[in-house]
């Protein structure tokens, strides 16, 4: 028995946690959420993208600076991850 190389579905939720993903996927899988997240209509995220050295805090940031519908973020506050994850913004969806 082999292993399917299907892409798994991910719910979307307002909460997406990167820890499952390769650092070399973070980039895609980050944009893709994105997209999905804001033709469901959600406004606000929070992104965990985990503490350590500030790799994948960095490309989230990048994709975040250059997605046209982000409105803003930031550092999650202290209880809901402080910088190990990041709090998002969008923009509501234009019917």
């Amino acid at each position: 028995m082999g292993f399917d190389s299907e892409p798994v579905s991910v719910p979307i939720t307002d909460v997406f946690d990167l820890h499952p993903f390769a650092p070399r996927d973070v980039k895609a899988a980050v944009e893709a959420y994105l997209e999905e997240a804001h033709s469901l209509g959600l406004t606000a995220l929070r992104i965990i993208h985990g503490r350590g050295i500030g790799v994948q805090r960095e490309i989230v940031r990048k994709v975040l600076a250059r997605t046209p519908f982000i409105l803003s973020y930031s550092d999650a506050p202290g209880e809901a991850g402080g910088w190990g994850a990041t709090i998002v913004t969008l923009r509501p969806p234009q019917p």
